[in-house]
């Protein structure tokens, strides 16, 4: 098989070099890809949400099969633009991309078939936002611009003033453009979050190992929200009697529910949760796989990843047995100084062979090739990922690795993995 990857961030290598170990696949495509993928697909300069392009492209190159990985293109259609013209895809169409797409399609599909989440209340306009906190007058308060707001949609003011800016910013700044016409604002619940992805053909749905994202951007849970600083799985908090308790109250009745609402989800739906004392709720909804939870999630997948998108295809998943590797996994991000704010490009990256280093992955997020050099494209840049026996053993190589490889301003979090480590101890 030809497959196609559309996408050019960290995900989207890890799921490229998931797809090369398939003894199904011969060549794998990716567009736009970035400069560490260009060592391990074949990149096209075709973005990621042109979707004619993208069609275009499929036909041009005569993929068997085509991955569509990141939220906008999904959440616009991409994929029923594919199926229309024939072409075998991994992904949701856009009547089920919409669980990500609109907070306030999902917070609504929660409340009328009883998924646990926060409570919550949707505006649209400011003034009201302002008033309802105000009456409230409980913080931190959570506040959620319903579009795709590139994972950084979500703010958590501590006081009123805060809360009064953020509003400002999100709803007349418009710094998210029309994904803020509309916000949703929750209760702040609490608790250890655990992001589980899964495989669903509509019919069945088949969780991943479990794992655990680092949203801030800075050492003990500081500084701004991310789109991820790193990662680890399995994560310790998702214990079997929890992950009963999910699959019972969570994640069969919200593939049922899509299902009663017209919307079969077929691809990977990501489950953001917070085991909270009265048990898990869900946070958010993603309708791809995550980033960076990808990066430690796939590395312990032992079927041939293609097998599981066939049979997502075909409607035939609770026919495959899906096995994982008991290894832990780490994954440090290395982001460009000032992320998540402004920050410089085209800095120069040393320490790595063809974009890799001896005993770990390095999954580009943000990299490029000029003049035969690898540099610097992004804010996350690189995910130094290995595995290990234990979740220790798999956070020293990460961070072994991390120390071999440089560049101007590299900024990475030093205690990744560690709230896991004490909660064993």
């Amino acid at each position: 098989m030809k497959v196609l990857v559309v996408g050019g961030g960290g995900r989207e290598h890890a799921l490229i070099k998931k797809i090369k170990e398939s003894e199904k696949v011969n060549s794998v495509a990716c567009c736009p890809g970035n400069g560490g993928i260009s060592y391990d697909a074949e990149c096209y300069n075709v973005s990621a949400t042109d979707i004619g392009g993208v069609v275009n492209l499929a036909k041009e190159i005569k993929a068997d099969f085509v991955v569509v990985a990141p939220d906008d293109p999904l959440v616009a259609g991409m994929v029923d633009a594919l199926n229309a013209e024939g072409f075998k895809t991994f992904g949701p169409t856009a009547n089920a991309a919409i669980i990500e797409g609109s907070k306030v399609f999902s917070k609504n599909l929660m409340l009328k078939y009883n998924i646990p989440t926060a409570d919550y209340r949707v505006f649209e306009n400011p003034k009201d936002v302002i008033a309802y906190l105000e009456e409230k007058n409980e913080f931190p308060a959570v506040i959620k611009a319903d579009g795709l707001a590139l994972g950084k949609g979500v703010i958590i003011p501590e006081t009123l003033d805060e809360a009064v800016a953020g509003v400002k910013e999100i709803m007349e700044d418009k710094i998210f453009g029309e994904s803020g016409n509309h916000v949703v604002v929750e209760e702040f619940l609490t608790g250890p979050e655990v992001s589980v992805l899964a495989f669903t053909d509509g019919k069945c749905v088949k969780p991943m190992v479990s794992s655990m994202d680092h949203k801030r951007a800075l050492d003990g849970d500081k500084g701004l929200n991310t789109g991820g600083m790193g990662t680890i799985s399995p994560n310790p908090y998702y214990t079997e009697e929890v992950a009963k308790e999910c699959m019972e109250k969570i994640f069969i009745p919200t593939i049922d529910a899509m299902n009663k609402e017209g919307r079969t989800f077929k691809g990977c739906l990501y489950f953001g949760l917070m085991i909270t004392p009265k048990g898990p709720k869900v946070i958010e909804y993603n309708c791809r796989f995550g980033d960076p939870e990808t990066q430690v999630v796939l590395p312990r997948l032992k079927t041939d990843i293609m097998d599981i998108f066939e049979a997502i295809n075909n409607e035939t998943l609770s026919e495959l047995d899906i096995e994982w590797y008991d290894e832990a996994c780490a994954c440090v991000i290395m982001a460009s100084g000032g992320y998540p704010k402004s920050y410089l490009k085209g800095v120069e990256i040393t320490g790595l062979t063809d974009g890799q280093l001896d005993g770990v992955t390095v999954y580009h997020a943000g990299t490029a090739v000029k003049d035969g050099r690898l540099v610097t494209s992004g804010g996350r840049v690189l995910g130094v990922t290995a595995l290990g026996n234990t979740l220790e053993d798999a956070l020293k190589k990460s961070y072994s690795a991390v120390d071999k490889i440089k560049f101007e301003n590299a900024h990475y979090r030093k205690d990744i993995g560690q709230k896991a480590l004490n909660i064993k101890k």
